[in-house]
């Protein structure tokens, strides 16, 4: 299992313990949640069930969304042994065919239930949680029992389940978060689907798909990174030319808009504020907009920061899952579907200059061994791209600041570049400035590391001096 030995474990520790267990599994939708559960207990699942997807119910004009996922959990149970019956009328029913399913198989050995795509199942104003409450409270948490939930609705499961307030409060034993794959697991899972792309390459398919296992099992074995790019986006019957929509009607209440909060923050590298956001979009200032907003926030594919020299209302909204990012750049504003578009443009300037900007954010996405490079793996710090307007503005944009507990400011530069970096009079001049203006704003006892992180270390001259530290793609991919 690459890159969940961690998850694989901590599943199988709870699995040993022989008490009753309310696991949460959840994660960005496509990251791989059903997969590790899978994987983990092959012919140990006692009894498993998916909630049916919206966007199925969606295009089946489906009126009755509790009626049709009420029969597609009657099903699951007919599937795994009950004895026919009738389609259970609510869910408090459903749950109590599953404990009269489940008393009815149990030979004394530890049961694991698999409740795939939760989030799904609670339909509006259907009962879903009284009758899951029902279940766990008033007889699973008794028995020797693990119950595994998943969903991909990241704020659901936050808020309904592990942050509940009413009788599911404190119920859930045990959470798992699962993540995209870093740059070394995306590497390793190319060397074990027999994929040979450079770490220049790997970087590039992270610009674009962002480490989810999903979208990296598409690609195939002989074809370069260009190749599968224009198969997956840029072909008739694409793969993953309807992805954007398909994720978000699976994930969020209220999808429009979250959406168009996301293309407005995929317009602007640094984010916006909420009060900018709100001018964008014409959405009123309410509650509405801030579910969607800590939805996102909850999904990983925005971050909120407070610009460094800023305070709390300046607060940034930043659109950093790349599969959106690329998706909203290239593929929803072609008019039409051009054959080979990536290969033919591979090295046209508005990639070029996409790919500086896509880099930025993958380096965002690792700042754990950007710290670890630098040494600094246990020392606290936060986090922040920094913009000083004025006079000269391209001189007052420092693309990371890392501000460090230890008095030390990591002030860095990213350059995606296919050659070592050279760093000439003109460009010694600008970062000498950028730090005389940060130093004004930091605090005295405090000084600036000048830090270069870019794919294959920097030349040899007398400007070499300008960083004291460089950081290569072998250090993002340690």
């Amino acid at each position: 299992m690459i890159g969940r030995e961690k998850e694989v474990a901590e599943l199988l520790e709870l699995y040993e313990n022989n008490k009753a267990e309310l696991v949460a599994v959840y994660g960005r939708r496509r990251v791989g949640k059903t997969f590790l559960v899978d994987e983990t207990f092959r012919n140990k699942i006692t009894f498993r069930h998916a909630g049916l997807s919206p966007i199925e119910s969606n295009e089946s004009n489906n009126s009755q969304p509790l009626k049709k996922q009420l029969e597609a959990f009657y099903y699951s149970l007919i599937t795994h042994g009950m004895k026919k019956d009738h389609c259970p009328k609510d869910w408090l029913e459903a749950f109590f065919m599953l404990e009269m399913y489940l008393q009815s198989i149990d030979n004394g050995t530890r049961q694991v239930v698999f409740l795939d795509e939760l989030p799904w199942m609670d339909t509006p104003r259907s009962g879903f949680i009284t009758g899951f409450e029902a279940f766990w409270n008033g007889w699973a948490c008794h028995r020797n029992i693990m119950v595994i939930i998943s969903g991909s609705a990241n704020s659901w499961m936050e808020n309904e389940l592990i942050n509940n307030h009413g009788g599911l409060y404190g119920r859930v034993t045990y959470e798992i978060k699962l993540s995209p794959f870093t740059l070394k697991e995306s590497e390793l899972l190319f060397k074990e689907q027999g994929i040979n792309l450079s770490r220049y390459d790997i970087v590039q398919s992270y610009m674009i798909f962002g480490g989810i296992p999903f979208y990296l099992n598409y690609f195939r074995r002989g074809n370069s990174l260009a190749q599968n790019v224009d198969e997956l986006f840029f072909s008739k019957g694409a793969k993953l030319s309807q992805e954007f929509d398909r994720l978000f009607s699976s994930i969020f209440t209220n999808p429009n808009m979250a959406k168009t909060i996301v293309k407005i923050l995929s317009n602007r590298s640094k984010g916006y504020t909420r009060k900018e956001i709100i001018s964008e979009s014409g959405y009123s200032d309410g509650g509405t907009l801030s579910k969607s907003l800590n939805a996102l926030l909850a999904s990983d594919f925005v971050i909120k920061y407070v610009p460094f020299g800023y305070g709390k209302r300046e607060e940034h909204y930043k659109l950093v899952d790349p599969f959106c990012a690329f998706f909203l750049k290239f593929v929803e504003k072609k008019d039409s579907i051009m054959n080979g578009f990536w290969q033919q443009n591979i090295d046209a300037q508005p990639i070029v200059t996409w790919r500086g900007y896509a880099f930025e954010n993958v380096c965002f996405n690792h700042i754990s061994e950007i710290k670890r490079t630098l040494g600094i793996s246990g020392i606290s710090s936060t986090e922040s791209a920094w913009t000083k307007t004025g006079d000269d503005e391209r001189g007052t944009q420092i693309d990371l600041l890392i501000i460090r507990k230890d008095n030390v400011v990591n002030m860095c530069e990213m350059k995606f570049y296919s050659d070592k970096f050279t760093v000439d009079k003109e460009y010694d001049k600008i970062l000498r400035h950028r730090q005389t203006v940060l130093y004004e704003k930091i605090p005295k006892k405090s000084t600036i590391h000048n830090t270069l992180i870019t794919t294959y270390g920097i030349k040899d001259n007398e400007y070499k001096w300008s960083f004291e530290k460089v950081i290569t793609l072998d250090d993002l991919f340690a």
